[in-house]
């Protein structure tokens, strides 16, 4: 006998007992129960029968706000097929599919659907640095920023911008026995717009 039927043979012992002895109150009492309960319970088996004493979920069973089933699917593709993460799914479909949901609706939708974990082994990521080498020298050039900061005349702070390889490239040019290809950037907000 499982948990649902031993919850439906209580509540059938509870009803009968109050039509025996005639006082819902009393059998309330008895058995331990609100009336409101009883009364529920009574209604409910006057109207189904035994399959009313089935306990329902009180949720509804289509929420108005449910996320639509094209955006789970997506979100679901991303997870199984890329790994993402909740964060990673709402920018990739904020940017790609103009689709806005919250990060904390992703991650209920994964773990609904038992996605909420990722695979063995797909969680530690590699090391990303590779070594560069190349046999033909000057290839690459690496340029970076050094952030100074001066006093300035009146005391206050003032900051500068040092850029290592900019102000040596006419001398990297003349000594380097090679030709210079690329110039290489970090990508920093100092070389987005007027270095390019």
């Amino acid at each position: 006998m499982t948990n649902e039927e031993r919850d439906i043979q209580r509540k059938l012992k509870v009803l009968q007992h109050a039509e025996k002895i005639g006082n819902a109150r009393k059998a309330c009492r008895y058995f331990g129960i609100g009336r409101s309960s009883f009364y529920r319970w009574r209604d409910a088996y006057q109207k189904h029968g035994e399959a009313g004493l089935k306990n329902a979920k009180s949720i509804p069973k289509n929420p108005a706000n449910q996320t639509p089933a094209e955006i789970v699917e997506k979100v679901l593709y991303l997870r199984r097929k890329y790994h993402l993460g909740p964060i990673r799914i709402v920018w990739y479909l904020a940017r790609y599919h103009g689709i806005r949901i919250s990060d904390a609706g992703v991650y209920r939708i994964l773990k609904r659907n038992g996605l909420n974990r990722l695979p063995r082994g797909t969680r530690m990521r590699k090391l990303h640095t590779k070594r560069y080498q190349k046999q033909v020298p000057g290839h690459h050039i690496q340029v970076d920023v050094k952030f100074l900061t001066f006093k300035g005349k009146s005391g206050e702070k003032v900051r500068r911008f040092q850029y290592t390889a900019i102000d040596f490239i006419d001398h990297i040019i003349e000594k380097f026995p090679f030709r210079i290809r690329e110039v290489r950037t970090d990508n920093g907000h100092e070389f987005q717009a007027k270095f390019h």
